[in-house]
């Protein structure tokens, strides 16, 4: 069995060397020629699967995607010549959500706000958008939901309207591409919504770039508008609109979910799939490769407050590095060449927390870093 995978998946060398030879590619340089003789094909959201990727090929059994979304794979196309397919939602949904309190914590020490003033309107309710309503949830910050799909289904959760939502103080976008529906999300931020949009108000897209009409966003920013705002994904990636960077307070290349943890949880997911398409047993963890991290303990002494909150949160995550290493390299590596080099993140809970105090840190365990169980024991 021949395996294919992309060459930005951490660890699928390790977890599928087990089912036959594998052979790692470039997800947005990967060939018909190149996959003529692949048995499963691993890929990330950069790669177009669909027919004419595939048309030399007779032997694929597998397609799996280690991202959430899918709308770069052509299921039709995969289900009539039989093809079983997967993805790996919820994969990197924590990272995401940790990218976005990492942006709203730098904001905050930027502009001297506190996050339990401001109410975060989040556009997308599924495994990301759940995960940073958890995290909000846990430092006590109010905020609301909007997704008519899932309302629809009976989703118990208290859902607002779209204008409800893009009226909050902070607007978080978390909801996958689509072109067509009664709630289709392409353009979903027109001309017309961006220009309702307030000076005070921060702006943040984690999702897709297609979801904001990047074109519009920076004429009404080059025109004066004052809104805050967060970019971490561009329309027509890698050949995205450069002036918009300028206008952007925090700007990044498409790695919110590129934490360690996210990527090879995507990996682990694919695999355990294979594992059970082939009706074979899982071997393999996540936790069998995951490195040690560049700081797996702190012992805090000072009470719980944002304060504490803003260096522990940059000790695992400073979205500002990213955003330094986006404006410097962008016009001279590339987009891609940034995400294929991008330098190890671990998410919250790789740092455990220790204390002498009897403080309780609740909401930090809450947020996602570790908690030390023999001393809470004690």
């Amino acid at each position: 069995m021949k395996i294919y995978y992309d060459e930005n998946m951490p660890f699928a060398r390790e977890f599928f060397s087990e089912f036959g030879e594998t052979q790692a590619f470039s997800g947005r340089d990967v060939s018909a020629e190149i996959l003529a003789d692949a048995d499963v094909l691993l890929v990330r959201s950069i790669t177009q699967v669909n027919e004419q990727l595939l048309k030399q090929n007779k032997n694929l059994k597998f397609v799996g995607s280690a991202t959430i979304g899918f709308d770069h794979i052509d299921r039709d196309y995969l289900s009539s010549r039989g093809i079983y397919f997967t993805s790996a939602p919820g994969c990197n949904a924590v990272s995401v959500a940790e990218y976005v309190i990492s942006a709203l914590v730098t904001l905050a020490e930027k502009d001297q706000f506190s996050l339990v003033d401001k109410t975060v309107g989040i556009v997308g309710a599924g495994n990301t958008g759940s995960r940073l309503s958890e995290k909000l949830t846990a430092l006590g910050v109010a905020h609301k939901l909007c997704d008519p799909l899932l309302e629809a289904q009976g989703d118990p959760r208290k859902f607002s309207s779209l204008d409800d939502v893009l009226s909050c103080d902070v607007v978080s976008l978390h909801v996958p591409k689509t072109l067509t529906g009664e709630h289709a999300t392409f353009h979903l931020l027109n001309e017309e919504r961006l220009a309702r949009l307030t000076n005070e108000q921060i702006l943040i897209n984690a999702c897709r770039g297609e979801v904001i009409d990047n074109n519009a966003l920076l004429a009404i920013k080059q025109a004066g508008a004052g809104f805050r705002l967060a970019l971490d994904v561009w329309e027509n990636e890698p050949n995205i609109l450069l002036p918009l960077i300028d206008n952007a307070d925090i700007a990044t290349a498409h790695i919110a979910g590129y934490s360690l943890e996210g990527k090879a949880r995507g990996s682990e997911m694919l695999y355990q799939a294979l594992c059970k398409q082939l009706a074979k047993p899982i071997t393999q963890s996540l936790n069998d490769y995951l490195p040690q991290p560049m700081f797996n303990s702190v012992e805090i002494n000072h009470p719980m407050s944002e304060i504490l909150l803003n260096p522990l949160v940059k000790m695992v995550y400073d979205v500002r590095r990213d955003d330094a290493i986006f404006r410097q390299q962008i016009n001279s590596c590339g987009f891609d060449h940034i995400r294929k080099t991008y330098p190890a993140r671990r998410e919250f809970s790789s740092l455990l927390l220790t204390t002498s105090l009897d403080t309780k840190y609740e909401p930090l365990y809450q947020l996602g870093f570790s908690k030390n169980v023999q001393q809470e024991e004690k």
